[in-house]
């Protein structure tokens, strides 16, 4: 039943996340190549490494703002329900390793 709840939760957080991860890489974006837009891709004025160090940083924002949200929503739904909605151990438990050849 948490998971019911947790998922549309976690899903509404991932969407606002993406913005403010958009929003985050604009500024710092800014504030390091004192530039308004970044360069895409396919942006013929710009080269491989601005293309690839601005592709680098936005990447590593927005999968640490993914990481911070989906680690504070499932914290959060803990807190309130007892369950950790995430994978089937609780926290602080260590993963039982798999048997081989059994």
């Amino acid at each position: 039943m948490v998971k019911l709840i947790y998922k549309p939760i976690s899903i509404l957080v991932g969407v606002l996340g993406g913005i403010l991860a958009g929003a985050i890489f604009k500024r710092v974006w800014r504030l390091a190549a004192h530039e308004e837009e970044a360069p895409t891709a396919t942006d013929v004025r710009r080269g491989w490494p601005e293309a690839l160090v601005a592709a680098t940083l936005q990447g590593a924002i927005f999968a640490l703002v993914k990481a911070a949200l989906d680690r504070g929503v499932a914290e959060g739904t803990r807190k309130l329900t007892g369950v950790w909605p995430g994978d089937d151990s609780q926290p602080g438990q260590q993963p039982q390793p798999e048997k081989k050849g059994a």
